[in-house]
């Protein structure tokens, strides 16, 4: 009788050689994927994408809970949330608890992978199983009773709390960190994007807060589920069931209360910072756009151009390769629910901050009221397009477009006209949203490190 470690390894030498052939049919056939999406009695809401090339099960699952949900002064509580939630489980219909340990090695001797990540937005838990009939119903079972019965045990979070604590105090040794903290008061101000994770906040959280938080937050009514694999439509519904049984039926599932928007900023500020360290950092950047605008790819595409391409764009060309300022600089938006920043980033010598500041400014500045020229627009078109397949040559990266249409309402056929709306993108269209969204007279610019 064949063992799971046994199971595994052979399911995984299969899907090696499955990969190949999905990654050829993704780029012969571009993004002509089939998603079908349905809603649960539960409320939850289902996306599926069948990919039978290789026996593998990805799910990702959801929820509204992420670091915008904290209350300032326990900035970090969905982020603790997530973590203590995979630090064993409960006893419960005859199986016995977890601690962390006999939890890791479970899932070790399945092969497979079940946690919980956060980010501004979003508390998600993710799941990968090979489909063996002998692996998947034990891999469910397992991330079911982590998903809806965490044990919460307070010596462990105690432990954590000061693990965290102490990686915070490291972290502010380093320029980086104090760069991306000031730049990021600056720029969201009161909004819950731009709460800062301390030990004193994290001394205010304590499990009865995360498990407060998790009733609040974690219901199937408010689940958005992803999965991509070699099962059916039906084994996709039912081990969705599955997977959200144990948690706690969320009654009417009342709206959760509104983040208040990002509000723009009024003046530029001038935030310097001294550091000893070998190179500067520059932050430059303002609020940008939450991803429900209706420019989205006008944005996507002039940011390549801007900042966003590499080696092509006129950051690097300009701070770089006419002057040698730097070894790059780049620039970026993080749209969300709520209007995630803009961002111009760069490291130079101490010495030559001003300049290169001077320079990154200027770039904006004429980007925002000329835009781009019809070379750059065309070459952006052809990189965006031409490197589109790469975004889905795998089970996991299937997932999180599918995730990505899921969060944010898109339509089931995003994927297959992805391309289209790039392409249609126009210099005006860029030109009027760059214009509108981006204000380079009130931006945003934190040195760290800079000569006086």
């Amino acid at each position: 009788m064949k063992t799971i470690k046994t199971i595994a390894v052979r399911a995984c030498l299969m899907g090696a050689a499955g990969l190949f052939l999905l990654n050829f049919g993704v780029r012969d056939a571009q993004a002509a994927i089939p998603i079908e999406h349905w809603t649960q009695p539960s409320g939850a809401q289902v996306w599926f994408i069948e990919s039978p090339s290789i026996p593998m099960l990805d799910v990702q699952i959801d929820f509204d809970a992420g670091s915008r949900r904290d209350p300032r002064a326990q900035a970090g509580l969905a982020d603790a949330t997530a973590l203590m939630a995979g630090k064993g489980v409960t006893a419960a219909s005859g199986q016995p608890a977890l601690d962390e340990n006999q939890l890791g090695e479970a899932w070790a001797d399945l092969g497979a992978d079940f946690g919980a990540s956060t980010g501004s937005d979003r508390m998600s838990f993710s799941l990968r199983s090979l489909t063996d009939p002998q692996l998947l119903p034990q891999a469910l079972a397992l991330a079911a009773r982590q998903l809806g019965q965490p044990s919460w045990p307070a010596p462990v979070w105690q432990r954590e709390r000061e693990r965290i604590s102490a990686a915070i105090a490291e972290s502010l040794t380093r320029p980086g960190t104090q760069a991306a903290l000031a730049f990021a008061k600056a720029v969201y101000g009161d909004h819950p994007y731009g709460y800062e994770t301390t030990a004193d906040t994290l001394k205010r959280i304590d499990v009865a807060d995360m498990q407060a938080f998790y009733a609040r937050h974690i219901q199937p009514c408010r689940a958005k589920v992803s999965v991509v694999g070699a099962v059916s439509r039906a084994q996709a519904d039912a081990l969705v069931t599955e997977l959200l049984g144990r948690l706690p039926a969320g009654g009417t599932c009342a709206a959760l209360p509104p983040v208040p928007e990002v509000q723009p900023l009024k003046a530029a500020q001038d935030i310097r910072i001294p550091f000893q360290s070998a190179q500067a950092h520059v932050l430059i950047g303002q609020p940008g756009y939450k991803r429900d605008d209706p420019a989205f790819f006008a944005l996507l595409v002039g940011n390549h151009i801007l900042g966003g391409g590499g080696f092509s764009s006129r950051l690097m060309n300009e701070v770089r390769e006419k002057r040698g300022l730097s070894y790059g600089a780049y620039s970026s938006f993080s749209p969300g629910l709520n209007a995630g920043a803009f961002v111009i980033g760069l490291q130079t010598r101490p010495d030559q901050a001003g300049e290169a500041v001077a320079v990154a400014r200027k770039v904006v500045t004429d980007f925002v009221a000329e835009g781009p020229t019809a070379t750059e627009l065309k070459a952006a078109q052809d990189n965006l397009v031409g490197g589109f397949a790469l975004r889905l040559d795998s089970n996991r990266k299937l997932l999180g477009n599918l995730a990505n249409i899921a969060w944010n309402g898109l339509p089931l056929d995003y994927l297959q006209h992805w391309g289209e709306h790039v392409d249609a993108v126009t210099l005006d269209d860029i030109r009027a949203a760059f214009r509108r969204v981006l204000q380079p007279d009130r931006m945003v610019t934190v040195i760290v490190g800079a000569k006086p």
